[in-house]
């Protein structure tokens, strides 16, 4: 993948497509391969959905049915695991993802490079729900906001918080070349790179973003799913399923 493609957000994507130069690489076992350098800094099993957030509403545009492998590094966070009623792509291209052409039932898999996040928010768990982190991202020509979601047990969650903040405050603190930041945003990146609580509202803002394109230009003019409304991961917002 190149540093300035933009990453896939409203839907799941097949996991061997011949066009698809934004998925991330992986092994047999479906695990994240790091690029050169790239140093893994955390692992683990959450539920993934996808969901565009709107100044008063949230609507969700997939989710996978089972919990699937979530791993964070000094450069991106990157998911895999199984999904349904998506087609499987026959045969490698590359070794490193296929090495004797099996046919992976429904295996999707996703990342988020840090030059993307604008935000975090961390939504507690409730009654009937887990707690769930989105990572959020600015969109050009658009007020939606592509936002990857990730749930689970709280304390799971809010350590993946913690460990997001600090990977994309530090990447962007050491990368001056990818946007020029003011004295007051690397101030704010200083401390979201500590090891500090998270904030008590669970909104982590994150300076010196760089928007997203939606891959369809679908998604810019029909934001809005068709479907009854559900709980969604802000207060009160409405959501629905396309």
């Amino acid at each position: 993948m190149h540093d300035d493609a933009s990453p896939f957000f409203i839907g799941p994507h097949r996991f061997d497509a011949p066009d698809d130069d934004v998925a991330p690489v992986l092994d047999r076992r479906h695990e994240l391969v790091p690029e050169p350098g790239e140093r893994v800094l955390w692992r683990h099993r959450l539920h993934a959905a996808g969901y565009l957030l709107g100044p008063t509403e949230a609507w969700q545009r997939w989710a996978l049915p089972a919990a699937v492998a979530v791993t964070v590094t000094d450069r991106r966070i990157a998911y895999a695991g199984g999904g349904w009623q998506l087609a499987v792509v026959g045969g490698a291209r590359d070794t490193a993802r296929h090495r004797h052409r099996v046919r992976t039932p429904s295996l999707v898999s996703g990342q988020i490079r840090w030059q993307w996040p604008s935000r975090l928010e961390l939504v507690p768990a409730g009654p009937d729900r887990p707690a769930e982190l989105l990572v959020v991202c600015d969109a050009l020509r658009t007020i939606w906001q592509p936002a990857l979601a990730l749930a689970g047990p709280a304390d799971e969650v809010t350590e993946l918080a913690r460990q997001v903040r600090r990977s994309v405050a530090t990447f962007r603190l050491t990368r001056p070349q990818l946007v020029d930041l003011s004295p007051a945003e690397r101030d704010v990146l200083r401390l979201r790179a500590g090891g500090g609580p998270l904030a008590g509202d669970g909104r982590i803002t994150l300076p010196g973003s760089l928007p997203v394109e939606f891959r369809s230009r679908d998604d810019y003019y029909h934001p809005a799913g068709a479907g009854s409304g559900s709980p969604g991961p802000a207060a009160g917002a409405a959501c629905g399923r396309r």
